[in-house]
C-alpha cells in the first residue's frame, strides 16, 4: 500500500544548473487525504520566470499553478487549509495579497505572512508555500 505518491519529480540539477546541487525534489506530494505543495513563485511550471519587478503578477503566477498542481493532486482550491506567503520587502504585501486573495475569495485558509531577506533566486519577489486536503468524495 503506498503511503504517499510524489507528483512532479525533478532534480535541482535541471532547476538550478548555475548551482551545484543534486536534490530530488517534487512539486505536489499527496499523503493520504492531505496535499503539500512546494513554495510556488514568479515562474510558470517549466521554469520560465514571469513579472520581473511585479510581486503582484509574480503572486497570480504562483495562484496559477497552486491551482494546476492541486487540481494534478485531487484537490482544488476551495479546500487550501494554510498558506504561508513570503515577501522579499514590506511594500509586496499589499500586491502580492490582492492577487493571492482573489484566487482564495471565500476559502478562508490560515495563513502566515514573513518577510525574508531573499529567496531561491533573485528575481523572485514572493513565494507561497501552500496545504491542503483532497476531499471525501461526498465533501466535492
Amino acid at each position: 500500500m503506498t503511503v504517499h505518491e510524489r507528483i512532479r519529480k525533478f532534480n535541482t540539477k535541471d532547476t538550478y544548473p548555475n548551482q551545484a546541487l543534486d536534490n530530488d525534489l517534487c512539486q505536489v506530494v499527496k499523503a493520504g487525504k492531505l496535499v503539500f505543495l512546494r513554495g510556488q513563485v514568479g515562474s510558470d511550471l517549466e521554469g520560465n520566470t514571469v513579472g520581473i519587478n511585479d510581486p503582484g503578477a509574480q503572486a497570480d503566477q504562483a495562484m496559477k499553478n497552486v491551482k494546476q498542481l492541486l487540481e494534478e493532486a485531487g484537490s482544488d482550491l476551495s479546500h487550501i487549509c494554510k498558506i504561508t506567503v513570503y515577501i522579499t520587502d514590506r511594500a509586496f504585501r499589499e500586491p502580492v495579497y490582492r492577487a493571492v486573495g482573489k484566487w482564495l475569495k471565500g476559502v478562508f485558509p490560515v495563513s502566515t505572512g514573513l518577510i525574508v531577506q531573499g529567496l531561491a533566486r533573485p528575481e523572485w519577489l514572493m513565494e507561497i508555500d501552500v496545504i491542503a486536503v483532497i476531499p471525501a468524495e461526498s465533501d466535492a
